[in-house]
């Protein structure tokens, strides 16, 4: 039996509890993002050193951001990153993140949708990177046919969402830059020039798995039965080629269960010929459009 992507059943796929790091950015005005992912999106400062800040809950970094002022914004036709998208634990998590940045940063807000598998609200930083911040429904509730996850997008009303699930304690934890609950990178999604070579280097090559797909426009990938930890589309960048340095996307994070499934990944990729850069605790490489993508054991 073979897997989606072409190897035998059990070999070449990613572990099932794989899942996502975090994703850096990089930023001209660094004081400025902080404020934006703690005071708006109400993830914590975990640490800030000179060039380099790291925002997440608890102990988990999501956003880290780098100092860059020297570079210059990217095309908007180019490859990059189209959204990181953050996952929260409970619905009232998700309505205080939604209702602190909407009261701070109102103009940022570019609408919401129902997936069927999620409620998403999306936003845009004040420096172009896409944002979403949602709640996933429980597994059971999933719909799968012949391998493929069911989503749409239907309509969510951001202020009906609000009053059902804002309480008190979230209006109080919003208006304190504290946020409630814990949250997570839940999928980070791309915009690339072309689905075939996306599907070539995150299925065939890093091992996830497809589980939707929107013909030549867009891919969505997984492991261990996830809707997506990544997604990869062309809406706007169709027949991008291979980023230079500029501002906005830094590095995406995928994180493994072990030091064995990390280097069962390096000898795959070697396999294919992808140029790894190996320090003895992660795995870097650069996808078709130089998107770096870097792999780490969880601690």
């Amino acid at each position: 039996m073979l897997t989606t992507n072409g190897a035998p059943q059990g070999a070449g796929l990613l572990a099932a509890d794989t899942g996502m790091g975090a994703v850096t950015l990089r930023v001209a005005d660094l004081d400025g993002m902080i404020r934006y992912y703690r005071d708006g999106v109400t993830l914590e400062l975990l640490r800030h050193d000179g060039p380099l800040a790291v925002l997440g809950r608890g102990t988990t970094p999501i956003i880290v951001l780098e100092h860059a002022p020297e570079l210059r914004h990217a095309s908007p036709r180019d490859a990059g990153l189209y959204h990181t998208a953050i996952l929260f634990d409970t619905r009232e998590a998700l309505a205080t993140a939604i209702y602190s940045v909407a009261s701070r940063y109102p103009g940022t807000f570019t609408g919401s949708a129902d997936h069927l598998v999620s409620e998403a609200f999306y936003f845009t930083d004040p420096e172009g990177n896409g944002v979403e911040l949602y709640f996933d429904r429980d597994r059971s509730a999933w719909s799968w046919v012949h391998g493929t996850v069911e989503m749409a997008t239907l309509h969510l009303d951001p202020n009906a969402y609000l009053r059902e699930h804002l309480g008190e304690p979230g209006v109080q934890a919003a208006a304190a830059g504290t946020g409630l609950g814990s949250a997570i990178v839940g999928h980070v999604h791309l915009s690339v020039g072309d689905v075939a070579s996306a599907r070539e280097f995150y299925v065939e090559r890093l091992g996830f798995e497809t589980t939707a797909e929107m013909g030549d426009q867009a891919l969505f990938v997984s492991a261990g039965g996830y809707h997506h930890h990544m997604a990869m589309n062309t809406w706007g960048s169709r027949g991008a080629g291979r980023r230079g340095l500029a501002l906005g996307l830094g590095k995406v994070e995928i994180v493994v269960p072990d030091a064995e499934e990390l280097g069962a990944l390096g000898e795959r990729m070697a396999h294919f010929r992808v140029g790894v850069r190996d320090d003895g605790r992660t795995l870097a490489f650069d996808d078709p459009w130089a998107n770096l993508v870097e792999v780490r054991a969880a601690e």
